[in-house]
């Protein structure tokens, strides 16, 4: 099948700290000459008398992509899927190597990419085709299809720079989607629309895909990944590890980028910390039924997660709680302080709070836990995003031997049935049956 991009020993090189000016004196130019020669051989640089170090942002990345094929580019942040994206859409020069395109690409990388803010959306609608490569009667053909699409047809004649962040990304991607482009490239952006409009534009790409175009799809979320792509390629640290099947693809990338697979999780320096919040985790443990450290958990047995925490003495009124979400992401339950029966005292300095689950109604499967936890109502609390995980294994759920399975639906629910001697009645030609209890 013929190649519909082909990229060979790609690499992008960026120096940290470098000052960009728009002029430079002629005694920063001599410095730079006599300070070069120094710096070559450790990977780092001089601008004007300051050393930068350089960041490889691709290295050495090669791969080819067959016309039709959505593959998606999945890795932790960072990694250089963004760069990549970028040489492929020719808004950036790789430092080295090459990319080869074959066709029309139509590119939604950031926000209003490819927008006059000036101009309006109908105007804008013309100017983004004209840069694809489109004639204006073939805009004018696809116009109305476009505008639908993008429901944004109130705000059709109004300037797009007062358009919100969902309106801009309504727009564009309605127009690079339309326009039929041989490939079409599209990042995390859809991220910022609501979730309507998200699956709304998954089906448009897997429309897109069923009519022979190629895509790269940028996304974090593994079950959008899953159902739109049929190829899956993994950048780690600028470097591509992975090129192939998308179930297997998903698996490795899960397994190397998930949270750590330990009973017992030291918080302190957990790289998944949202910045800027005050500090208050410090430890984290998956306990069994006895109070035991572990990574596995039978379903429908009790289970407890066991949080170290230093409160400081002005935070008295502390909230916490945990967030539990399945392989690909997907958020299933929260527990917390809140929504709990019993009521915490006041808390102040190294405490261990105990969380405890009667009876595990997950089915077997692979799942991680994140935690948040400070002081209500304040935007500084303590948050870390898949602070660990833990394996449900099978268990006898219900009783009666039969071990449930993920097949069955990721929650497992007791019930009980009954059954009731039901009268019938005939009235006229309808026949009404009614069950007694």
């Amino acid at each position: 099948m013929q190649t519909a991009i082909c990229v060979d020993k790609l690499s992008k090189r960026y120096f940290l700290g470098e000052r960009t000016g728009a002029y430079r004196t002629l005694r920063e130019t001599l410095t730079d000459a006599v300070l070069k020669p120094f710096h070559l051989l450790s990977g780092r640089t001089c601008r004007a008398g300051r050393l930068s170090d350089s960041h490889w942002a691709l290295k050495d990345v090669s791969f080819q992509v067959r016309l039709a094929d959505v593959v998606g580019i999945i890795g932790r942040n960072g990694a250089g899927k963004s760069t990549l994206l970028k040489i492929l859409s020719r808004i950036t020069e790789p430092t080295s190597g090459s990319a080869k395109i074959r066709g029309r690409i139509a590119s939604l990388l950031e926000v209003g990419t490819g927008f006059h803010p000036e101009l309006t959306g109908r105007d804008n609608i013309y100017m983004n085709g004209s840069i694809l490569g489109m004639r204006r009667t073939e805009i004018a053909r696809k116009f109305d299809e476009i505008v639908a699409f993008s429901e944004i047809e109130q705000f059709l004649d109004t300037p797009v720079k007062r358009y919100s962040s969902g309106m801009y990304v309504r727009l564009a991607f309605a127009v690079a989607a339309h326009l039929e482009p041989e490939i079409l490239i599209v990042d995390e952006v859809l991220a910022v629309g609501d979730q309507a409009f998200q699956k709304k534009c998954i089906g448009k790409m897997a429309d897109v895909s069923r009519s022979g175009r190629t895509i790269l799809f940028v996304s974090h979320n593994m079950a959008a990944i899953r159902n739109l792509c049929s190829k899956v390629a993994i950048l780690d640290q600028g470097r591509l590890t992975f090129l192939g099947d998308c179930e297997e693809g998903i698996a490795r990338y899960l397994e190397t980028s998930g949270a750590s697979h330990k009973a017992e999780i030291d918080l302190t320096v957990h790289p998944n910390r949202r910045p800027g919040c005050k500090r208050i985790f410090r430890k984290i443990r998956v306990l069994d039924s006895m109070g035991r450290p572990t990574t596995q958990v039978p379903c429908g047995q009790p289970m407890h997660f066991e949080l170290s925490v230093d409160v400081p003495a002005e935070m008295v009124d502390l909230r916490c709680g945990i967030c539990i979400a399945d392989s690909l992401g997907t958020r299933l339950f929260s527990i917390s302080t809140t929504l709990s029966t019993s009521v915490l005292p006041p808390l102040v300095g190294c405490q261990r709070l105990v969380c405890s689950l009667a009876d595990l109604p997950l089915v077997p499967g692979q799942y991680s836990l994140s935690v948040n936890g400070g002081p209500p109502y304040q935007g500084d609390s303590d948050v870390i995003e898949n602070a660990a995980c833990f394996e449900v294994i099978e268990g006898d759920y219900y009783g009666n031997g039969r071990l449930p399975n993920a097949a069955w639906g990721q929650f497992l629910v007791r019930s009980e049935w009954s059954a009731h001697k039901s009268e019938t009645y005939n009235n006229h030609a309808d026949q009404l049956i009614l069950a007694q209890s």
